[in-house]
């Protein structure tokens, strides 16, 4: 009678099991999970993992990289909490990537100008360039802090023009416990004109051909243009590179005449306007005096330049030339 109850009880004891466990979801192993603390959990590794879930098995990767644990491992370590059985996916190790926030270069060369400022007095923070020595990279804290990076400790050589700094993130943890140190340089910077592309001598430049960019303070002499309004119009006055500093010396007006053009030269006094064809002697711009060979005379006189093609004599009402007139041989 007894072993008869004992069957009893354990065909009822495995067929309420039997009949419980396809309702219950089968634990299975994640390819690649993501973490945001210290320790990988089981339930980070397998989806539905049951009350073990939280149970820390191995510790995470730093900030931002991603580790890989083999799945034999894995096995082991679930076995001791309690879960034998789970749907390995055929898998051989899976990929734990550690979330993080990137704090950019361009943050930190931001907190490091600020502190250049603040500190030293090197004018705007934005007209400080900050150069970065080798093994400076963004840097990695916990997903959820806010804060933007600040210098801890910042020290600037004025000769040198090298600092050092410490950096502190509020609020992230990582960066207590590891201190960052970075190196590099600064220099104040101004905005100044420089060309979109090539020039050739006496292309006239436009809009699209200037640009404006930050360089160092200490390469830029007085005369090198900085309001690119200045230069469109005008003239290269010799071949000038892509990408070069404009400075006015390498500027000119458009030349209107061109050495050997033909021109129209007119002869303007009071009362009398003539105009005959000519051939200039020499280029040049508005306002310019060039030498002119009249073919009528043969003669060569000096005209004012006063638009494309145009050159002109003018005589005053006391019988002066406004422009001189030559007698002498060709050149």
């Amino acid at each position: 009678m007894r072993i008869i109850l004992f069957i009893l009880a354990a065909a009822a004891f495995f067929g309420t099991n039997a009949v419980a466990a396809p309702d219950a979801p089968t634990p299975t192993l994640r390819a690649s999970p993501s973490v945001d603390n210290d320790f990988v959990r089981l339930g980070d590794l397998i989806e539905n993992a049951g009350e073990a879930a939280q149970k820390p098995l191995f510790r995470a990767p730093e900030l931002g990289t991603t580790g890989t644990i083999q799945v034999y491992r894995i096995i082991e370590a679930a076995r001791t909490h309690g879960l034998s059985v789970f749907d390995t996916r055929g898998m051989a190790e899976v990929l734990v990537t550690r979330a993080s926030r990137s704090i950019t270069l361009e943050e930190i060369e931001r907190a490091v100008a600020d502190a250049a400022t603040r500190q030293y007095g090197l004018g705007d923070a934005k007209d400080i360039a900050v150069s970065f020595d080798s093994g400076v990279r963004p840097l990695a804290v916990e997903p959820g802090i806010t804060e933007a990076p600040r210098m801890a400790q910042f020290n600037y050589d004025p000769r040198s023009l090298r600092f050092e700094a410490t950096i502190d993130v509020p609020g992230s943890a990582a960066v207590r416990r590891k201190a960052v140190r970075i190196s590099g340089r600064l220099a104040e910077t101004v905005e100044v004109v420089t060309l979109a592309r090539a020039l050739t001598r006496g292309e006239v430049i436009r809009e699209n051909d200037v640009l404006v960019e930050r360089r160092p303070k200490a390469e830029i002499s007085p005369d090198v243009i900085k309001q690119p309004a200045s230069i469109v119009g005008q003239a290269a006055r010799r071949d000038l590179r892509y990408g070069q500093i404009v400075r006015s010396v390498e500027l000119m007006k458009p030349e209107l005449v061109a050495r050997n053009e033909a021109v129209t030269l007119i002869f303007d006094s009071p009362g009398i306007l003539v105009s005959v064809r000519a051939k200039a002697l020499e280029s040049g711009t508005e306002g310019d005096l060039v030498q002119v060979l009249n073919p009528q005379s043969k003669r060569v006189v000096q005209a004012m330049v006063e638009g494309p093609g145009r050159v002109v004599v003018r005589r005053d009402r006391g019988g002066r030339d406004a422009s001189l007139e030559a007698t002498g041989s060709l050149k």
